[in-house]
């Protein structure tokens, strides 16, 4: 794999203006819920990615992404600002902002449904000059071409791609090649690789250099150079995870940016990943790199044991001695 030749990050996404109502629970199909506490974030996977790039990893993090003639804009912009992540912003002035509709229940679930808007205006023609970046930070809230045409790009030009493949969908070839990293939970696994029997034979049918799976409240297992590592979750109360999955690719790229391991870096980003189930909101809830360093300092209790979370993912006890497939 690719190792980054400087921390800096291009995050190249999407942005969104989340609508968030707290509920007991989340509806069911055809269920009417009576919400109570209603309030807007800050949110869109690749901004929400930028902010953890920026806030939680401590790297210098520039983000590209497309945004309407609105209000909500301008609220965007002035987050990632606030964030200091520097904006290159498509202006698109016959759309509107992406928004998303955020129903968060007392059990720290939550149902999302996004409006894209401006966000699918996003074009290959709209990538910066990449000299001053080691990595590039995709997901797929854009046109898929647009995010295919970015990563073949950025992999030309000596970068390191990294994909965090959600929402999930079936991807072309030609993205898959690109890529150094590949960020996928559960189900996003299954629809890229289908089921090989176990997480583990999962990994190894993917071609891609390194491959990291979030398990939520059980932990992250990667694949990396024909070995396996394992990270279990930090035991927190969780309030919202909204943006859990988002600080943790944001956090995992900046470490990996400083040239962490990947042991380190699965640390890193679970800590912070934790931090901000634990807070209200999209990017409000992403904590700074102090604030993980201080969660890891006082040695938080893992939610697993390694042996425990190995066996979950069809792995021996100490899943380093376990080969990957030719």
């Amino acid at each position: 794999m690719k190792s980054p030749r400087t921390a800096a990050v291009l995050v190249a996404g999407s942005a969104n203006l989340d609508f968030v109502v707290r509920a007991s629970h989340v509806p069911t199909a055809g269920e009417t819920v009576l919400g109570r506490d209603f309030a807007t974030y800050p949110g869109g996977k690749g901004a929400n990615q930028a902010v953890a790039c920026a806030r939680a990893g401590g790297v210098a993090t520039t983000m590209l992404l497309a945004l309407g003639a609105d209000e909500p804009a301008a609220v965007l912009e002035r987050s990632l600002h606030d964030s200091n992540v520097t904006a290159i912003v498509r202006r698109v002035a016959d759309r509107a902002t992406g928004v998303a509709f955020i129903c968060l229940g007392d059990d720290a679930d939550n149902a999302i449904t996004v409006a894209p808007g401006a966000n699918e205006a996003l074009a290959a023609s709209d990538l910066p000059p990449l000299d001053s970046f080691g990595t590039l930070l995709l997901q797929l809230e854009t046109p898929v071409e647009t995010v295919a045409a970015y990563a073949t790009a950025a992999s030309g030009a000596g970068l390191s791609v990294v994909l965090n493949a959600a929402p999930a969908q079936d991807l072309p070839a030609a993205l898959l090649a690109a890529l150094d990293v590949l960020i996928v939970n559960e189900g996003e696994l299954a629809t890229l690789a289908g089921d090989q029997g176990s997480l583990s034979r999962t990994l190894d049918g993917l071609r891609i250099p390194c491959v990291v799976v979030t398990l939520g409240a059980r932990g992250c297992c990667a694949r990396e150079d024909g070995r396996f590592t394992l990270q279990p979750a930090f035991v927190i109360d969780a309030l919202d995870t909204t943006a859990a999955g988002d600080t943790f690719c944001g956090a995992f790229v900046a470490a990996r940016g400083k040239r962490a391991g990947l042991a380190e870096a699965l640390r890193r980003a679970s800590a912070a990943a934790a931090l901000a189930c634990t807070r209200l909101g999209a990017q409000s809830s992403i904590p700074t790199r102090e604030e993980v360093d201080v969660f890891l300092e006082s040695d938080p209790r893992e939610a697993a044991s390694h042996a425990e979370l190995a066996d979950y993912c069809g792995l021996p006890p100490d899943p380093s001695s376990l080969p990957t497939a030719p």
